[in-house]
Order: C-alpha cells, then sequence, then structure tokens
C-alpha cells in the first residue's frame, strides 16, 4: 500500500466512529446534489469514497429495488461505521480504491463522490478508472456539502490559484480523463460539478 493510501486511512480511519455526528445537518444536501445526476430507476450507480454511507440512502431512493448501488471506500472504519448506521442496506459496500475499482468496463450509468477529489494521491488516474466503469453518456458528481470558500474557513485557511476544484483547474482535469464538465456550482452551502463520460 502506498504512502498515499496509508496517510488516508489513518485520517478516516481516526475519524470514523463520530464523522456522522460532525455533520449532522448534511443529508439535505446531499439528496439535491444526488437528485441533479438525473438517475432513473433500474440505472447502476457507485458512490466513490463513500465513507459512512450518507449517499447511500437518496441513491437507493432514485435508482430503486431495480437499480445497483455501490459504495466504494479504501477505509475499512469508515464502511464499518456505514453499516452501524444501516447504511449497507441501501447498497454494496466494497473496500476498494477508486484508482482501480474491481469492476467491469462500462458497467455503470454514473458516479457520485462527495468530497473525494481533494484526498486523490492521483486524481488525473482515478478520474480515469472512474470514466473507465461508466458507459459513454454517463454521469458523474463531484460534490461537497459546503463551498471552497467556506471549506477554507472551516479549515484556517485560505482558497489558492491552485485549488483541484477551482473550475478553470477542474474542467481541463475532467477533460483529460474522460470526463466533459456540463454544470459548475461552488456556492457557500454546496459544491456540485456535474460531468458526462465522452466517447
Amino acid at each position: 500500500m502506498s504512502d498515499d493510501h496509508t496517510h488516508v486511512q489513518e485520517f478516516f480511519g481516526a475519524r470514523a466512529a463520530d464523522w456522522d455526528s460532525r455533520f449532522p445537518d448534511d443529508s439535505p444536501a446531499y439528496a439535491a446534489a444526488v437528485a441533479e445526476l438525473g438517475l432513473r430507476a433500474g440505472d447502476r450507480v457507485l458512490d466513490a469514497g463513500c465513507g459512512t454511507g450518507r449517499a447511500l440512502p437518496p441513491l437507493r431512493g432514485a435508482v430503486g429495488r431495480s437499480g445497483v448501488v455501490l459504495g466504494a471506500d479504501l477505509t475499512p472504519a469508515m464502511l464499518e461505521a456505514a453499516v452501524r448506521a444501516g447504511r449497507g442496506q441501501d447498497g454494496l459496500l466494497l473496500l476498494a480504491d477508486v484508482a482501480a475499482l474491481p469492476l467491469r468496463s462500462e458497467s455503470l450509468d454514473a458516479v457520485f463522490a462527495a468530497g473525494l477529489i481533494a484526498h486523490l494521491p492521483q486524481p488525473d488516474e482515478s478520474l480515469r478508472e472512474l470514466a473507465r466503469v461508466v458507459r459513454p453518456g454517463g454521469t458523474l458528481a463531484l460534490f461537497h456539502p459546503i463551498g471552497r470558500a467556506a471549506l477554507a474557513a472551516r479549515q484556517g485557511r485560505q482558497i489558492t490559484p491552485d485549488d483541484l476544484r477551482a473550475e478553470p483547474n477542474l474542467r481541463p482535469l475532467l477533460a483529460g480523463s474522460g470526463w466533459r464538465m456540463t454544470s459548475y456550482a461552488d456556492e457557500d452551502a454546496r459544491f456540485l460539478a456535474l460531468a458526462v463520460r465522452e466517447g
């Protein structure tokens, strides 16, 4: 396992038990972001970097019982917290690196990724892997329940021009990874970038 993976697992593993209680008011933002993916009954969707599975209930609601919902995360403690919260019943949980998913190519209709991109050691490789598992025309949502400025303030830092989620940085990163950005919103209450799988 790379040092990057070890760092991510240590960071989230230490916070998994009380993660949901730290952010108790995020559920409506997750539900609204999932709604913008435009999922239909029977669709197949992955929550990439699912953490404690907060997106799994609205994803299941969007695709119905005939759909497939997967949640993949690198940190065992986060997946265990998802199971304790009862979210394992809304989707199949996978201990997996989003840069090397155990999924067939073009097997999904969409990917939802909350708070993921800032934790990827090689974002271009991971975004290419997400494109690999999504059919052409499928969608990707990069989401955070608060915007870049609000998140920076919460963390006691300033936004810098090299911020990966800034539109001038994110748009070409997505384009070089098999995605075409279709919308971008960075507000205090949320960050949401939607993209379509090219091809």
